[in-house]
């Protein structure tokens, strides 16, 4: 089986150099990048399954690489980061981040997580072996290809589990803390702030009139739904 290819983004060598350790160690083959302009051409390259993305660089920040990066690609992106407020993993969740790990960490913390991404953007991809087609609204499981109307949508990696899950539960109302545990995993129980901006994007997406949404509906103070009649 070929093993996962992994970008490191991080500006400080001693970060890069651990990170390259610990992940080949796991089997995993690494590519490093000391800044954003670097990463951003190894993307555009292709061939890659997750990039680990430290927030400050030399040339720009992480938010702005991330925000490339999803220009370019779905590939899944951990961010790595001194902060830990709500409102950066909000920022990081706009830009098309799919994780964070908050610095310090240790190597057994970051490997779950790289770990978890993957094997949820693998699942993903494995799990349809159908095509969704409803008013308009197309997902073709095996490509990962989403339509509206015919007109192809470009999905960050989050944006297209979350839509999937809702596409697959078609009909039943999906609590906020179910959805956040099947997209984002474990620890992200209880972020709804996450959810709701995930949820915002998606529409902008996807819906014809984001403030009247057909396919992605609220039930307030409990969840979301995509109707089966939508």
């Amino acid at each position: 089986m070929k093993p996962s290819t992994i970008l490191v983004v991080d500006d400080e060598r001693r970060y890069r150099e651990l990170l390259e350790m610990d992940l080949s160690r796991r089997g995993y083959r690494v590519l490093l990048a000391g800044d954003g302009l670097r990463a951003l051409d190894l993307v555009e390259q292709g061939s890659l399954d997750l990039v680990v993305l430290d927030l400050r660089l030399p040339d720009m920040d992480g938010y702005e690489v991330c925000r490339r990066i999803r220009e370019l690609s779905s590939v899944p992106v951990i961010m790595l980061t001194a902060r830990a407020e709500e409102q950066d993993k909000v920022r990081g969740l706009r830009a098309g981040a799919d994780d964070y790990v908050t610095k310090p960490f240790s190597a057994e913390e970051l490997l779950a997580r790289v770990e978890a991404v993957l094997r949820r953007s693998e699942g993903a991809h494995a799990a349809g072996t159908a095509t969704f087609e409803h008013d308009g609204l197309r997902i073709d499981f095996d490509e990962r290809h989403v339509s509206v109307g015919g007109r192809e949508v470009e999905l960050t990696a989050s944006e297209y589990r979350l839509l999937s899950e809702l596409v697959l539960n078609a009909g039943r109302v999906m609590v906020h803390d179910e959805l956040l545990h099947r997209v984002w995993g474990t620890g992200y129980e209880g972020a709804s702030e996450l959810l709701h901006t995930a949820i915002r994007r998606l529409r902008r997406k996807i819906e014809a009139d984001p403030g009247s949404p057909r396919y992605i509906v609220t039930k307030r103070g409990i969840g979301y739904v995509l109707p089966k009649d939508a």
